[in-house]
């Protein structure tokens, strides 16, 4: 079959793309927005881009288009599907249907952490022989691409709780009926589509619906918002993970270095194993042993879980260092909610000690656009020595009571060119600058690298 997605370089829709490829179908795709490293990886699959949602992309007719969700009803690609009568589907139903059918599939859902959380999964069950196949959020940099069929029985997929498409506003999870699950956390979150927290765990109850009883959920000890999703009815034992103090979790870890670079796991409070790597923060900690508890649901121990682990290398646009120029640090970092500043600031802050920290923010989601977490923005970037907050076009509030809110040295500037300026002329050795954005930041990253190389 000819299949043409609409928005194909959006995370999920460009691994499904890869996937629908490798089940021996011919796919295109058009996109808004084209920039790496999604694009790189579909071009380099051989995947055929177009720019903008016209409707000429549409002819010859494919035999079926995929939309993804950020098609709206006006955009003139969809105008003509839906008046030509072209057979239609949403991403998450075209994966249940076509991929998901016959396997175990391990879930990953939670506001934070989902993307590195599945790829830190696919990566233990490979390790372990299981040739899992994987769908990721994300380009992962352990694997090829971010995502693949598999040759087992056992699917690691990310569970987005975004909605699956405009004639579809059920949670994309909802379709894929994991056997087991990991809710990793739950804040408020989607403003542009959740009313409130209730309405975010009002899906989340959705999907503990559809876990069969002889599957695994797995959750941190600490989450009272998913308690309170479980306490809605729960059919399937709960396995609980936590931190050092959290001693009646059945899995919980002990720090060895502040920074979670190195830790002890623990089972019913037994030292089973280490994990020495190169993540940092809580929040990778944390992210580790809900992987650990999925593999173990498996048939993975915790041994081999941790010595997986321990060789684990991260993914794209998490943390990622980008390169040391005249001996300052550059890394790109995908956090886009208060809360995932917070926790990647905090892991940096414990590594870098008392070396300068730079946060570069842009605050680009469209919960962020909407200014729904705007109180929290001053207090989630307190841990950085100077944060420069980018005001882009099309932000309907203004930044400055953020850094009016600040106890460090903060400032809003609206050109990338003055940032990068700025960083040039005061950061010196041994700094740390990291960039923070869900987009491409108008490709601040290279500039910057480039600036600093010359």
């Amino acid at each position: 079959m000819h299949l043409h997605i609409l928005g194909i370089c959006g995370t999920f829709m460009g691994s499904l793309a890869l996937l629908a490829r490798d089940l021996g179908h011919t796919v295109t795709g058009s996109d808004q927005s084209v920039y790496p490293p999604m694009s790189t990886q579909l071009e380099n699959a051989g995947i055929t881009l177009m720019q903008g949602y016209d409707r000429s992309h549409l002819q010859p007719h494919p035999d079926l288009v995929i939309v993804g969700n950020a098609m709206k009803r006006g955009i003139d690609a969809i105008e003509y599907m839906l008046d030509a009568g072209l057979p239609y589907i949403s991403g998450p139903q075209f994966l249940a249907d076509h991929v998901l059918q016959g396997k175990h599939v391990l879930g990953v859902a939670g506001t934070h952490g989902k993307t590195t959380t599945t790829t830190m999964l696919a990566w233990v069950l490979d390790q372990a022989g299981l040739n899992p196949g994987f769908l990721i959020g994300g380009v992962p940099l352990g694997f090829s691409q971010s995502a693949r069929l598999g040759g087992g029985k056992y699917f690691v997929v990310e569970a987005d709780e975004y909605d699956s498409a405009f004639f579809d506003k059920r949670s994309k999870f909802v379709h894929y009926h994991p056997k087991t699950a990991i809710l990793n956390n739950l804040e408020f979150d989607h403003a542009d589509i959740f009313d409130d927290l209730a309405a975010i765990q009002k899906q989340f109850h959705h999907l503990v619906r559809t876990i069969p009883s002889t599957g695994r959920i797995i959750a941190p000890i600490t989450e009272t918002h998913i308690d309170e999703v479980l306490e809605m009815g729960c059919w399937t034992s709960v396995i609980r993970t936590g931190l050092d103090t959290d001693t009646q979790a059945e899995l919980y870890a002990e720090l060895i270095q502040a920074d979670g670079s190195h830790f002890k796991v623990l089972e019913q409070g037994k030292v089973i194993a280490e994990v020495q790597w190169s993540m940092t923060g809580q929040h990778s900690v944390a992210n580790a042993l809900a992987t650990i508890a999925a593999a173990q649901h498996v048939g993975v121990s915790i041994v081999q879980a941790c010595e997986a682990l321990s060789s684990f290398g991260g993914v794209k646009r998490r943390m990622e260092l980008l390169g040391t120029l005249r001996g300052i640090e550059v890394y790109d970092d995908f956090a886009h909610h208060p809360t995932a500043i917070e926790t990647t600031l905090d892991g940096a802050r414990k590594r870098l000690g008392g070396r300068r920290l730079w946060a570069v923010i842009e605050p680009r989601s469209n919960t962020m656009r909407m200014g729904s977490h705007k109180d929290g923005l001053a207090h989630s970037a307190r841990l950085a020595d100077e944060v420069i907050w980018y005001q882009p076009e099309g932000l309907d509030w203004d930044l400055q009571p953020v850094v009016e809110a600040a106890s460090n040295k903060s400032q809003v500037s609206r050109s990338l060119d003055e940032i990068i300026q700025r960083i040039v002329q005061e950061a010196g050795e041994g700094d740390a600058v990291v960039i923070m954005s869900n987009g491409g930041f108008g490709g601040l990253h290279q500039k910057l690298l480039a600036a600093l190389q010359s």
